[in-house]
């Protein structure tokens, strides 16, 4: 399909039906929900373990507010509820403390779900918190440290989900 220009990065990326939805995903934060581009990081890479079997996934966006990652999205065709799991697990892994919101999207539709509980807040792509309603939402939460002992055990299921049983031609995964 040719190469297509990043909208947060300016790099030329492959042009794929996936990634056009991933870059519609960056235009609607910034230029509808209120984010700077210098809010959002594409692509953020992901390392996870299962025992000895070592791979890499992407976070499909990032969402940084005051210093700290507020939001990840995950992006995948097909259905949500299959992805809300794995989302959350790499939302304990991605950095040292639960991250507050979760969304996982296929383009189309969107489920947004607590960080903390998992439980889903709304629903559809307008259902993705605005800048201002996430600042909002992550005011006075406590961004508890995630500990070891649940990194590894969140870490599998990551591996269980996203690499376990994947199509050897998904080059968002990467074997290590």
């Amino acid at each position: 399909m040719g190469k297509l220009t990043d909208f947060i990065t300016g790099e030329t990326l492959p042009d794929t039906h996936d990634e056009r939805y991933r870059q519609t995903l960056a235009k609607l934060l910034v230029n509808q929900k209120g984010y700077l581009k210098t809010e959002l990081t594409p692509r953020v890479e992901l390392r996870i373990a299962a025992g000895d079997k070592r791979a890499i996934i992407r976070i499909d966006l990032t969402v940084y507010l005051q210093r700290r990652i507020a939001m990840i999205i995950r992006f995948g065709p097909g259905s949500l509820v299959t992805r809300q799991r794995p989302s959350l697990a790499a939302s304990r892994l991605i950095t040292p403390y639960q991250i507050p919101v979760v969304v996982v999207t296929n383009g189309t539709d969107a489920d947004i779900l607590d960080g903390f509980t998992g439980k889903i807040i709304a629903r559809g792509l307008n259902g993705i918190p605005t800048r201002a309603g996430l600042t909002e939402h992550i005011a006075g939460k406590p961004f508890k440290p995630i500990s070891a002992h649940r990194a590894e055990l969140e870490s599998r299921i990551v591996y269980a989900y996203e690499v376990d049983g994947s199509c050897p031609c998904d080059d968002t995964i990467c074997r290590v």
